[in-house]
């Protein structure tokens, strides 16, 4: 950041020592050291919000990158099968068919490991006349 040698760090002590006296001198440089702790600290989280920031933006490039890779895939082997097939190959994901309502098992495990068989449930019963 800053070039600063041993020779120029020496002479701005010495101007420092001549201005500010060396009774107050241990003051000024803990308060030299808590401003400079402050700015470092303010630096380093800007800059930590900065890199995420960054990496977000690359992060969403590679997702817009692979994306397009995996549909360009999925096409080409789509038009491969269907040359070797003859017919349309569905690349999505399949359809939603009507299943039937399966009727669950009344079936009740006992502790000594058999297990009984409740009766059926009961279909609704028309009113009676």
């Amino acid at each position: 950041m800053f070039d600063i040698g041993a020779i120029e760090l020496l002479v701005i002590v010495i101007v420092a020592i001549l201005v500010i006296g060396p009774k107050d001198m241990p003051l000024a440089m803990r308060t030299a050291g808590r401003w400079i702790g402050k700015v470092r600290k303010v630096s380093s989280h800007f800059r930590t919000g900065v890199d995420a920031m960054v990496r977000e933006a690359e992060l969403e490039d590679m997702e817009a990158k692979w994306k397009a890779q995996n549909e360009a895939i999925m096409k080409s082997s789509a038009a491969t099968s269907e040359a070797d097939a003859g017919e349309p190959v569905m690349t999505g994901p399949p359809p939603i068919a009507e299943s039937k309502a399966i009727e669950p098992k009344n079936v009740n495990d006992t502790a000594d490991g058999s297990s009984t068989t409740s009766a059926p449930p009961l279909s609704p019963q028309k009113p009676s006349e």
